[in-house]
């Protein structure tokens, strides 16, 4: 069947998406018994604690869950668009994938015997057992290996088109590619140089400042390494879907080299309140976290673009026509635009955190939970349940139908309300001074805490409601992944297979040199320097005394 990838390309893909959702399954999990302990209506047995919870959460959902799924679709998507994988890109993408998988069960595996309750951020001075983080350092070498699969399938199809730009699904793959390697480097050498050492008592402190800035060195681009996947999908399949085009290819490609430019040299907004870096680096890393805006709103133009001409060519008249042109009752469209729209307030919200005096009031609290949420978990969350929707259909061969989409739609629906209700009531419970980080505490009656167990909307008790409409939609997509795999007919003929949706790209006036990798990698390099280099050097040159490792739980 001419439409599919190659099999062995599919069975790759596919393995990393099953891992993917059996990560999601056991995070979601997790997410709804926080809710319920955080609200007093649950007491974990002895042997269990709040902490391990939260740092599976974490780690499973935010690290495990996204990271699987995008290379799965990477892996699927490079096949689709620059052809079948040679035998070394299928060798090195799995020895990537089993790298990755040794690492990943290890760190659970400590998770699970409270060997490294340290949340997923696994702040200094809290100190897990060594070898958690020596899976943390294979998981990332793990996804490094299949990076460079993946690279290298792109170089053999450049060397044998001379000349000729990449298909943008695979332009933009590179681009999120040298994102996540360059922003790798930071959360390496504080794991390797820092945390391995002082876990296995080779040294007897650790430089927090220190760790604490190359973790978010990383833990910010890290946030676009999610994002990025889910333009890709607005960008390059929802024109396809809803009949039209992509509106400018060069645009679409200028916007992934600024997100390599600038989603990289901003940690330290996330270290607004820390002592020990001076007010001209926070001002500096803050003033580039606003310039990553830009390239945010010149994919909301271009895809609201590409709507109103799509719906101007199927004959839509006024001002807003062309909206009720869109096809509202495709699934692999409603379900991504859904993801847009929640991105609105979550980017608001992303501008009050880089704020220096806004982030004083909300630093610490439910608020950045509530951020977390609307941010990664609706807009990234959704669009890849958007891509299961076709994507796990046309791995295994089958088509979708008409009563599974009706669940897909209920799912994307109870999505979308669940996460109403546990976001709004974080960022409010957050406003009222909740805690992140907490399990249940009232603080002894106090009664500043009354209000984040009392009122509509403004209660843990919300959270907990919406938190566990959030697990029922997280069952229903199981319950549609394991159709796709197993039950869903098979598709008899190409016609009724389920198909890879690549839009149309006009490279005749797209500038060459937006394919220059040198070049950007070479300025984005510039940038870190400048933002990094000196207060580093600082942090390394004039460092305190250093702290012990604690255990905290």
């Amino acid at each position: 069947m001419n439409s599919l990838i190659h099999r062995s390309e599919r069975k790759l893909a596919l393995t990393h998406i099953l891992v993917a959702y059996f990560a999601f399954l056991i995070g979601t999990l997790c997410g709804l018994l926080q809710v319920f302990i955080r609200n007093d209506a649950l007491k974990l047995p002895p042997w269990l604690d709040y902490y391990q919870i939260l740092t599976a959460h974490g780690v499973l959902l935010a690290l495990v869950f996204t990271t699987y799924f995008i290379f799965g679709f990477f892996q699927a998507g490079m096949s689709k668009t620059l052809g079948a994988f040679g035998p070394k890109t299928k060798l090195f993408s799995w020895v990537g994938f089993y790298v990755m998988t040794a690492g990943t069960l290890l760190a659970i595996a400590l998770i699970v015997a409270g060997e490294a309750s340290v949340l997923y951020t696994f702040y200094a001075p809290l100190n897990a057992n060594g070898w958690y983080y020596v899976g943390l350092a294979l998981f990332v070498v793990g996804t490094w290996i299949s990076s460079f699969a993946l690279v290298g399938h792109y170089l053999v199809w450049k060397k044998s088109h001379p000349g000729q730009l990449s298909p943008l699904f695979a332009f933009m793959t590179i681009s999120t590619i040298i994102l996540w390697i360059i922003a790798c480097l930071g959360v390496v050498a504080t794991v390797l140089f820092q945390f391995i050492p002082l876990a296995f008592g080779w040294v007897d402190t650790i430089n927090v400042e220190l760790s604490r800035s190359l973790f978010w060195y990383f833990g910010h681009p890290l946030v676009y390494f999610w994002l990025l996947p889910a333009y890709i999908a607005w960008y390059v399949i929802v024109p396809k879907i809803i009949g039209g085009r992509v509106f400018s290819d060069s645009l679409a490609r200028l916007s992934f080299v600024l997100f390599i430019l600038f989603s990289i040299p901003v940690g330290f907004h996330h270290q607004l309140v820390e002592p020990g870096i001076s007010s001209f680096w926070k001002f500096l890393q803050t003033s580039l976290t606003f310039m990553v805006i830009i390239p945010s709103l010149m994919t909301a133009f271009s895809m609201f673009a590409t709507f109103e001409i799509t719906g101007r060519q199927k004959g839509a008249k006024g001002l807003f026509g062309w909206f009720r042109m869109l096809p509202w009752h495709d699934i692999r469209f409603t379900s991504i635009f859904v993801a847009m729209f929640f991105f609105i307030p979550g980017g608001a919200g992303g501008i009050i955190n880089a704020s220096f005096q806004l982030n004083e009031v909300v630093h610490n609290t439910l608020w950045v939970v509530g951020h977390f949420h609307i941010t990664v978990g609706t807009p990234v969350a959704m669009t890849f349940f958007g891509l299961t929707f076709w994507l796990v259909p046309y791995l295994t061969g089958r088509k979708l139908t008409k009563s599974m989409e009706k669940l897909a739609f209920i799912q994307v629906i109870t999505w979308a309300i669940g996460m109403f209700f546990m976001s709004t009531s974080q960022h409010i419970l957050g406003l009222l001074g909740a805690p992140r980080r907490t399990a249940y505490s009232n603080y002894q009656d106090h009664p500043s805490t009354l209000d984040w167990f009392n009122g509509l909307m403004s209660s843990h008790v919300t959270m907990a409601v919406g938190g566990t409409i959030l697990f029922l939609s997280a069952m229903l997509l199981i319950f549609f992944v394991i159709q796709a795999l197993f039950i869903l007919p098979k598709a008899t003929n190409e016609l009724d297979a389920t198909e890879f949706p690549i839009a149309e790209s006009d490279i005749e006036h797209t500038p060459k040199f937006l394919e220059n990798w040198w070049l950007w990698i070479g300025v984005a390099l510039v940038l870190i320097a400048i933002a990094y280099y000196i207060p580093l050097s600082e942090m390394i040159q004039n460092a305190p005394p250093g702290s012990k490792g604690f255990k905290t739980w």
